[in-house]
């Protein structure tokens, strides 16, 4: 990996471009993100622009369009070829966290493909997954392009003002965005359960036409 990221450090400009905008491409649309974590290319685009290479505004508007032009062709993959999809073998060894991105969706739905986007597994199979379930595309492409905007934007930006520190920065990111996400999901789970209790609390002041529910919520 450290020959690949010399290489393009020292690459001319454009080819710079071309190889972080493949590499974020990639691993939505090729499903690499299992190999190469594209906020690892992400990254290393900020590094680049950091030595003057390229304009850092530029890194950034290719990063996101990057990705989500990437999870557009995945959603495109699981729309066409789902049955397929869940069957790669990529995806053989990856069957509890791949059942973990599907509840997820099914719960989240939109949510799940902006969240989806901070966390590497589920960045790479959310947008097949997506669109396997058939979710309404104009709905599927608000959230895609609201989470490739902030991830695509704070990952070059991380490593803009990291410099020669990507190494530790990529790892950086990978673990606390993805604690981040987790606190956030919490959060937002405490707030629905708080919001239907209220919800039932004020049904239960209503007169009842038919016989009484004595259960409650486990």
């Amino acid at each position: 990996m450290s020959g690949l990221v010399d290489n393009i450090l020292n690459v001319s400009p454009l080819l710079a471009l071309l190889i972080v905008g493949l590499l974020v491409f990639a691993e939505d649309a090729l499903f690499i993100g299992f190999v190469i974590p594209g906020e690892t290319a992400a990254v290393l685009g900020g590094v680049v622009a950091s030595r003057g290479n390229v304009p850092v505004w530029a890194m950034m508007v290719l990063v996101v369009l990057a990705a989500v032009i990437g999870d557009t062709v995945g959603y495109e993959v699981g729309k066409h070829f789902g049955s397929k999809f869940l069957n790669l073998s990529a995806l053989s060894k990856r069957q509890a966290k791949l059942q973990k991105a599907q509840d997820f969706l099914r719960r989240r739905g939109g949510m799940a493909v902006f969240l989806g986007r901070f966390v590497a597994f589920f960045r790479a199979v959310m947008p097949a997954l997506a669109g396997t379930s058939r979710m309404h595309y104009p709905k599927f492409l608000a959230f895609n392009f609201a989470g490739g905007l902030v991830w695509g934007a704070g990952c070059v930006l991380l490593g803009y003002l990291a410099g020669n520190s990507y190494e530790a920065v990529a790892k950086t990111v990978g673990r606390d965005v993805t604690a981040v996400v987790v606190v956030a999901v919490v959060i937002a789970v405490i707030i629905w359960r708080i919001r239907r209790a209220r919800v039932e609390r004020s049904a239960g002041g209503a007169p009842h036409t038919g016989p009484a529910d004595d259960r409650t919520e486990p």
